[in-house]
């Protein structure tokens, strides 16, 4: 008898007139803007110009957002290429279906044409993002959440996740049962993958800011933290295979060996990663003008170099307002020594202005 369990909602599409309002979507722009806000923070610490981040997302979003439907189409092509698919669903991104990846790997793409024409060190932009890209990632899983989508093998534990039939967004009646939840409960995988990457952003957090992890090491250690994880949850999932408990369900994901190709694709990337975080050295990147207007341009220096840059700015921004400020004390005293009667001559005896009156 199971004591608890974790409902799905019955709809992930709102429709406002005309215009259809998807939660999925709303759960993935919402995780871009958390992820700016972190990355333009992060980025403004190292002495980045202000709103670079925006510069960036316009370049790095699009990117990102094709190669993570690109991925998830070459991974799981029956969809819409197979037996009933419709290869024009493969534009429908609102409904589900990107590969964190293709993400990875088109955001990095775009990123990079950004960082050149920003004139900006990649390895400092990728480390400014390490942070906020998993929470970005946390957020979206809450889309398929309402997708009722990525989940697990059956579980009688107390957090076992009801799933739904969904059509076009909306749950839907078994043509059979008449029920519209899938028999039992399962491991809510989105679930373990938002808490994981809420970990993994704190991780990178903490352990980039003792250690001092510069050279796109960060990054590094976010790829690794987040494969790491991704490994075991994959291994959990059901969903969009053989093992689904509806009548005639086939794979629609491409296995090797027994096992999802992500859980590959994470094996590797892990190793690449690693081998990256163990290789590259350096200090952590941070930035100083060297130039202005349209030809500004940004010079890679230490830690200690900006930190000193940083007080020189501060104390020569002190001396000039205690020159102001002695200017104007001396000034109002000038003024004030004008209004004196020995300076305007207020200083005579009152009986000779008087007499010399009466004189004229």
């Amino acid at each position: 008898m199971t004591l608890a369990s974790i409902p799905s909602p019955t709809t992930a599409v709102w429709q406002i007139g005309p215009l259809p309002i998807r939660a999925y979507a709303l759960f993935i722009i919402l995780g871009i803007v958390i992820a700016c806000a972190v990355a333009e923070t992060r980025m403004r610490a190292r002495g980045a110009p202000k709103w670079a981040v925006l510069d960036l997302a316009v370049w790095a979003v699009p990117f990102g957002i094709i190669g993570a439907r690109l991925y998830h189409v070459i991974t799981s092509p029956d969809r819409f290429f197979g037996e009933g698919g419709d290869p024009v669903s493969m534009l429908y991104v609102w409904e589900g279906g990107l590969g964190i990846w293709g993400a990875v790997a088109g955001g990095a793409v775009g990123v990079w044409i950004a960082c050149r024409q920003m004139r900006l060190p990649l390895p400092m932009v990728a480390d400014a993002v390490a942070v906020g890209l998993p929470l970005a990632q946390a957020v979206g899983r809450l889309g398929n959440w309402f997708n009722n989508e990525l989940y697990g093998a059956e579980t009688t534990l107390p957090w076992g996740l009801q799933v739904h039939r969904m059509v076009d967004g909306q749950a839907v009646p078994d043509p059979v049962t008449g029920e519209t939840a899938l028999p039992g409960l399962y491991h809510p995988t989105f679930l373990y993958e938002a808490l994981w990457n809420v970990g993994v952003a704190l991780l990178v957090w903490q352990v980039g800011k003792r250690l001092r992890l510069g050279r796109g090491r960060q990054f590094a250690l976010y790829v690794m933290a987040y494969t790491a994880g991704r490994f075991w949850i994959e291994m959990l999932r059901i969903d969009d295979t053989a093992q689904m408990p509806v009548p005639g369900a086939e794979d629609v994901v491409i296995t090797f060996l027994g096992q999802r190709i992500n859980v590959w694709v994470s094996v590797l990337v892990f190793l690449g990663a690693l081998l990256y975080f163990l290789r590259v050295r350096g200090p952590q990147e941070f930035l100083l003008p060297a130039g202005e207007g349209d030809d500004a341009r940004y010079r890679v220096v230490t830690e200690e170099e900006f930190r000193a840059a940083g007080s020189a700015s501060t104390a020569s921004s002190e001396e000039a307002d205690t020159a102001t400020r002695t200017g104007d004390d001396e000034a109002a005293s000038g003024q004030s020594s004008s209004a004196t009667p020995e300076a305007d001559g207020g200083g005579a005896d009152p009986a000779e202005s008087r007499s010399a009156s009466e004189d004229r």
